[in-house]
């Protein structure tokens, strides 16, 4: 099959991970896959090296597409010329598979290339020219829906911008013959919207390359990667893998913990990644009194890809920044921490802590959308009410407090998740659900 991938941004986020190793799966069975996406911009870093790196075992790669209006902001005048741009690229492409994901993409693509079956289906001369045929599959990787909060004016604009989106939503839902959630609650949140019909949807867990996780690789352990950080061995380590941005709860951490960090000099934060918000998070930790270090990282996937073993001469901050780092050096890190904090305002279902726990790390994440599913409350983590700070502290107190209980969720959910979050189960699923949709 020829199979076109169309996502709004190829930043390093869980969407777009999901969308390359579906991409890079498909590709090993022998597809043609194609990979679109808009202008890359801003810290969040890119995958684009990788896809264009990528090479099957017979030398075949994913072909790529820059859409050059495509953006994440709502804009009618870029948002027509990108939904113009897209039926130009399916026209001349003629997939046999469309698959959308993130919100803006998957409006917008699926309209595209419903346009285009519609215009195949009109043509005055079947006959002369053969019929194309497609099948449109949409990926629900988190909700586009943000949670109502702030001052008046704001909540009446995020109520507006959830009623457009629902909307829009529901109209691409009709023109599309598949939806892919990551998570059950997606298809029970789009459902509840008047999203689709239940027909329509099917969860397929977003897969990862499990075994970077489960088995450290040399000079990786630990050992070696707390050691270089900094971190002495009785100190309490609270990791976020996340983007510094709205909604992704840095603020909480700081306000839950400021008391217990002040409290404890071996508690400490490591936070992993970067973003918009970095500068009024780093300004708000110092107002708190915490000490901030920050490590000088090459953000490239062309850094070496095992990280130094000796010890930099860093000082002994309680709020450590790693900064943009490449996806081949989240297992180390994610290994080093003690607890994986991912107080999230919305998901679909959270990378990270599935990742935590093919770690072995206990999660403590917020009861949100399909965080759930694989953080469940005294089984598999510590699962917490939204913005619940009190809630957040105890239970963060707890894993400091229990290491031995702390560590038997950690394996428990470490044996569910080595199948359940694997690359090769999420392409095999999606293969199934593109033969059965697709025309006998």
């Amino acid at each position: 099959m020829r199979i076109l991938h169309l996502s709004t941004r190829l930043i390093l986020g869980g969407s777009q991970e999901n969308t390359v190793l579906s991409c890079e799966g498909q590709a090993r069975l022998g597809h043609d896959v194609h990979l679109a996406f808009g202008p890359i911009y801003g810290p969040e870093g890119s995958l684009l090296d990788r896809v264009q790196n990528f090479r099957t075992p017979d030398g075949r790669g994913i072909t790529t597409h820059v859409i050059p209006h495509m953006i994440r902001e709502v804009n009618p005048l870029s948002d027509v010329r990108a939904y113009n741009e897209l039926r130009t690229l399916i026209r001349t492409l003629k997939p046999d598979v469309v698959h959308t994901h993130s919100s803006k993409a998957g409006i917008l693509g699926r309209g595209a290339a419903w346009a285009e079956l519609e215009r195949d289906a009109a043509n005055p001369f079947p006959d002369l020219t053969p019929a194309w045929t497609c099948r449109i599959i949409h990926t629900i990787h988190g909700p586009p829906f943000m949670p109502v909060e702030g001052s008046p004016i704001r909540r009446l604009k995020v109520r507006a911008n959830n009623l457009l989106y629902t909307l829009a939503e529901r109209h691409a839902a009709k023109r599309c013959h598949a939806i892919v959630s990551v998570a059950d609650a997606m298809t029970r949140q789009f459902l509840a919207r008047g999203i689709g019909t239940p027909d329509q949807y099917t969860t397929v867990r977003s897969g990862m390359e499990t075994a970077p996780y489960l088995r450290p690789a040399p000079r990786q352990t630990r050992g070696d990667i707390r050691g270089y950080l900094g971190f002495h061995p009785n100190d309490f380590v609270i990791g976020t893998v996340a983007r510094l941005a709205e909604h992704k709860g840095h603020d909480d951490l700081l306000d839950a913990l400021a008391d217990d960090l002040k409290r404890n000099p071996h508690w400490k934060l490591l936070w992993v990644g970067d973003g918009w918000w970095k500068d009024r998070l780093l300004a708000k930790a110092r107002t708190l009194g915490l000490r901030i270090a920050e490590l000088n990282q090459p953000p490239t996937s062309a850094s070496p890809p095992h990280l130094p073993t000796s010890s930099p001469p860093l000082p002994s901050p309680q709020l450590l920044l790693t900064g943009l780092v490449p996806p081949q050096r989240i297992p180390a890190l994610i290994r080093s921490v003690d607890v994986l904090a991912h107080p999230s305002y919305r998901e679909g279902l959270p990378r990270t802590v599935p990742q935590a726990l093919l770690c072995g790390v206990c999660p403590v994440a917020y009861d949100v959308d399909g965080t759930g599913e694989a953080c469940r409350e005294m089984q598999t983590g510590r699962l917490v009410p939204l913005a619940d700070l009190n809630r957040l502290r105890e239970a963060i107190e707890w894993c400091a407090s229990h290491p031995a209980e702390r560590q038997a969720l950690a394996t428990r959910g470490q044996h569910e998740c080595a199948t359940q979050f694997s690359a090769e189960t999420m392409v095999t699923q999606l293969e199934q659900i593109y033969s059965r949709t697709l025309p006998v």
